[in-house]
């Protein structure tokens, strides 16, 4: 282990029964925390689809209770006061990712950071990010495919206080929102998300005057110190000592013809460290899938790999951050340099998971990690309808869920598990346009003992003339299958015009012009299955083949199972399954599908985008 042991760890001056209402009311309090914003806010991707993300911290910054790690020093630090500035009633915003140490990673997620004070002490802080609708920049939503630096992608708003003693900087606010397309909603989210940290700060004093300041505060770190000696568990458990592990993976492009984009990543323990590098990952591209990977978020995904997969009841906090040891070197795409741009991050942070996770498996002896992900595209649909009224609709999509050791992948649904999909009821009735299918991808999945999760087909009319905006990714590369599962399939978009021409447009555009009347057909990527696809029991083949999710021809091809009048051939099942044990190769650890060699990819990438730009876009 490197550095000093945390001034957390060692004997707590709290009993264990109140350690518990404490720590679970601080969980609780972060799913109010949630539900105050989701109720509040105005744009559907926080009200109806959930992007935004609660923490609570102690009085030295480290997360408590949350998701993502906290950058409380850095935005301090970066603001024009310091911890003795700070007053009961200040909120800070921000949403610049290079002042929070990506704490968030593009433009449009709002950060809000309210400092919580019991008897004029400071005893910890409630932070509230959300995705907002749009932030200004050249493109509405504020996630440009074109765009080569961050001035490109919109306001940014340095550490500020939103808040002064509880009394609110209207001008502030109003000159931030004036510089979006949709100032009404910005103002009525941005208020949401400090309501958030309001209901944080009343629990945390709700506490302190039931079992008293110091108690609290002694329950803090002793919630620190519980994570971290689970974590210590695992390591031992779970992580050799003195070997070596690498995986690499690829996000196909940054929008502008450059790609494959590589990630590379070592891990390997020395005593109860986990070391984790990056070194080998490829330099920051000139597009706007760069990733400003915060070192604690990290921390929190690793932690959270192996608290999900082995120990569910640990709590997620900074509690074991010293454990860990990440090398993220600079300008790289995980690391880029301002003012490189950031706006559609979300590629990469995919494959940051996959690589993770893979790097796992390979690790962790007799344990198989779950395959690859889908994807989780934006879509932008903005313009002017006929009566003169503008709009903007924004909408993330989802891909399928890769199989998982014991079960089949989910389909089309979140890597976040608290997120939502957008009632196409809602979207019709807010927006100009109609939802004519959405529906799952029938064999988009990759086969296995487990199958990975089916990715989705999503049909949009277009009813006013507008433009549309997304990124999305897996169009070249594959979500690997692993220990004998197959890859899934790819993402595809077509646009359909008003005449019948069909157009395949690249994984990710920017302001694409249509017409009322124009379809899109928006297909996303499957997840990765698990385990010899032969070893699948051959009843659960046929329910999904008689509910549409599989194929007859994938059941006998990729499964060996033949159905006849919706029904198992037992027979010829046996038969079929004998014939492909004896033809079939040795199964791979990792199939990650047809893919030609790094130089024909990277050509074949570069060519789609040239005829792509050649056709005007």
């Amino acid at each position: 282990m490197t550095g000093e042991t945390p001034d957390f760890v060692g004997e707590h001056d709290v009993d264990t029964t109140t350690l518990d209402i404490i720590e679970n009311t601080l969980a609780n309090t972060r799913d109010e925390m949630d539900r105050v914003v989701e109720t509040t806010a105005i744009s559907p991707v926080i009200r109806e689809q959930s992007d935004q993300f609660p923490l609570i911290a102690d009085a030295k910054g480290r997360m408590v209770m949350g998701q993502f790690g906290s950058a409380i020093d850095t935005i301090i630090e970066n603001s024009p006061f310091d911890r003795d500035d700070l007053a009961p009633g200040d909120v800070i915003a921000t949403n610049d990712p290079y002042m929070c140490a990506g704490a968030v990673s593009h433009t449009p997620d709002m950060l809000l950071l309210r400092p919580i004070f019991y008897d004029e002490d400071l005893v910890g802080f409630s932070s509230q990010w959300g995705n907002l609708m749009d932030v200004g920049g050249k493109t509405p939503g504020s996630m440009p495919v074109q765009a080569t630096t961050i001035f490109e992608e919109g306001m940014r708003l340095p550490p500020v206080k939103l808040y002064k003693e509880g009394t609110f900087d209207s001008e502030l606010l109003q000159t931030f929102a004036h510089n979006t397309r949709l100032p009404d909603h910005a103002e009525a989210d941005i208020k949401a998300l400090a309501a958030g940290t309001k209901a944080a700060e009343e629990r945390v004093q709700e506490l302190c005057d039931r079992f008293g300041k110091e108690t609290y505060v002694a329950a803090c770190d002793a919630i620190l110190d519980r994570t971290r000696d689970g974590m210590i568990d695992l390591i031992h458990e779970f992580v050799p000592e003195g070997e070596r592990y690498t995986f690499e993976d690829y996000v196909d492009d940054d929008g502008m013809g450059n790609g494959p984009i590589k990630l590379h990543l070592e891990i390997y323990r020395e005593g109860e460290t986990v070391y984790l590098d990056w070194t080998g990952t490829d330099a920051q591209v000139p597009g706007t899938v760069n990733f400003l990977l915060n070192e604690k978020m990290f921390k929190m995904f690793t932690g959270v790999f192996l608290i999900m997969a082995f120990d569910p009841l640990l709590t997620f906090n900074d509690g074991y951050y010293d454990l860990f040891e990440v090398t993220l070197p600079e300008g790289s795409v995980v690391q880029p340099e301002f003012p490189a741009a950031l706006g559609n991050r979300l590629p990469m942070m995919a494959r940051q998971f996959d690589v993770l996770q893979a790097t796992f498996s390979k690790l962790i002896d007799g344990f198989s990690v779950a395959g690859s992900y889908g994807t989780s595209p934006n879509l932008v649909y903005a313009g002017t309808d006929s009566e003169g009224n503008d709009f903007q609709m924004l909408e993330i999509l989802y891909g399928g869920i890769p199989a998982r050791p014991g079960g089949d992948g989910l389909d089309g649904h979140s890597w976040w598990p608290l997120f939502r999909t957008v009632p196409a009821e809602y979207q019709e009735a807010y927006y100009p346009l109609s939802i004519d299918e959405y529906s799952t991808r029938t064999d988009t999945g990759g086969a296995g003992t487990f199958r990975g999760g089916h990715g989705i087909t999503k049909v949009y009319t277009f009813e006013e003339d507008g433009a549309i905006t997304f990124q999305d990714d897996r169009a070249h590369t594959y979500p690997w299958g692993v220990d004998g599962g197959t890859h899934a399939q790819t993402s595809e978009k077509t646009l359909v015009r008003t005449d019948g021409t069909e157009e395949e447009l690249p994984s990710k555009v920017e302001n694409v012009p249509v017409e009322a009347g124009d379809k899109l057909v928006f297909s996303t990527a499957g997840g990765g299955g698990l385990g010899d696809p032969l070893e699948r029991d051959p009843e659960q083949v046929a329910t999904e083949v008689r509910r549409g999710l599989v194929s007859e021809e994938a059941a006998a091809e990729e499964y060996g199972v033949v159905i006849t009048d919706g029904a198992v051939d037992e027979a010829a099942t046996e038969q079929r399954r004998a014939d492909i044990r004896e033809t079939r190769d040795d199964l791979d650890e990792f199939d990650y599908g047809p893919l030609p060699d790094d130089d024909d990819l990277e050509a074949q990438i570069a060519a789609e985008r040239r005829e792509f730009n050649s056709r005007g876009n």
